[in-house]
């Protein structure tokens, strides 16, 4: 069992390359608190606005973008133009490797969310939540 959960707002175009495989490392300019096997639930941002389904974390990837870009380029499904644009005057990046996904059969959108977590907004980049939060809104979810 993973030690961590995230909470994780990916734009739709990079939530559906990782759900089709295509992408197999999300990049952050901020290091989250993970660890290989750490599970991460993938919200997909507007217009979307829905929980889609999460991954497995497998490596965590660090150093400096060029010699992260260099390193995992092949698994990005960017261009080297929306890498450098994310990561412009970042010292530091980091890539999470995509080891497995998960696609929830109906996704979680944002009002079923707020129904169970008053005062959610989903977070610019990553959030940390509990598995009992997980599986309350995973049970929530599917009772409605």
């Amino acid at each position: 069992m993973a030690n961590r959960m995230l909470l994780l707002s990916v734009k739709p175009e990079h939530a559906n390359k990782i759900f089709a495989g295509s992408k197999t490392v999300e990049f952050r300019r901020i290091r989250p608190k993970l660890s290989e096997g750490d599970l991460v639930v993938v919200y997909v941002s507007s217009p979307t606005k829905a929980i889609m389904g999460a991954f497995e974390v497998g490596k965590i990837y660090a150093g400096s973008p060029v010699g992260l870009w260099r390193k995992v380029k092949d698994q990005s499904g960017l261009t080297w133009s929306e890498f450098s644009t994310y990561f412009a005057n970042a010292e530091m990046a980091y890539g999470l490797e995509i080891r497995k996904t998960w696609i929830y059969s109906v996704p979680i959108k944002l009002h079923s969310i707020r129904k169970l977590w008053d005062n959610f907004y989903p977070p610019q980049s990553f959030r940390y939540i509990t598995y009992i939060e997980h599986e309350e809104l995973l049970l929530h979810h599917s009772n409605n």
